[in-house]
């Protein structure tokens, strides 16, 4: 079974000076929750080749076993450093696709047609949607046919207003991510800030933070696996 991982190319955090891209945790947990699965994973980004990395995610504090073991893998170095194009990937060649967070996704993945339509194409064929923390933003332009937003009335969950407060990112960020699933229509559901939420609608799963990621892989998996 082949899994597509769908990452951020945006490395710029807003106009701060800063740099930002996708969260290693999020990359990491659910990526060896696949491959010890017995999966394959294929990485995309909008730019292709090197994908970066948020450097906030590097610091002591955000490191798993999982980071530790991403770190010392040359494979997934090699694969990181050298990503797929988002264009040329096709449902059909894929079981499933998943997104890790991190706020680039907030500028590029939010407004990128071809992961819209991918979106669409996993959805509509049966196959799994997942995403955690930031990623569930890539859902704002997402629209079927009928023009209803995506996440209308599906239950849903993201990173929350007070975790990004706590992050002090509230004004930088282009949405909120609890704002922007509500806004759309989605039944939006939280726990405690940095717990432990994942939310299974169907084919759309979905985590709230980064220790909700290896659970929302964890679920992918099952369901796959049925």
């Amino acid at each position: 079974m082949k899994v597509l991982f769908v990452v951020t190319s945006h490395d710029e955090l807003g106009n701060t000076g800063h740099k930002t891209g996708f969260w290693v945790e999020e990359f990491a947990a659910p990526y060896y929750s696949f491959k010890d699965a017995g999966f394959e994973v294929v990485v995309a980004t909008p730019k292709g080749g090197q994908a970066p990395v948020d450097p906030n995610s590097e610091v002591p504090d955000a490191q798993t076993a999982a980071t530790e073991r991403y770190y010392k893998d040359e494979e997934v170095q090699n694969i990181i450093a050298n990503t797929q194009k988002l264009s040329e990937q096709k449902a059909d060649d894929f079981d499933a696709v998943f997104y890790p967070g991190g706020h680039g996704p907030l500028w590029d993945l939010a407004n990128d047609k071809d992961s819209q339509q991918l979106i669409l194409d996993f959805y509509n064929s049966e196959k799994p949607v997942g995403a955690v923390c930031h990623a569930p933003g890539v859902f704002k332009n997402v629209t079927f046919e009928n023009g209803e937003p995506f996440v209308k009335g599906k239950n849903v969950t993201g990173f929350s207003n007070t975790e990004e407060a706590a992050v002090q990112l509230t004004d930088v960020v282009p949405f909120l991510v609890e704002d922007e699933l509500q806004k759309l229509g989605g039944h939006y559901t939280k726990t405690d800030d940095w717990g432990v939420h994942v939310v299974e609608d169907g084919l759309l799963i979905t985590g709230q933070n980064p220790a909700s990621s290896e659970a929302v892989a964890e679920k992918l998996i099952a369901l796959l696996k049925k």
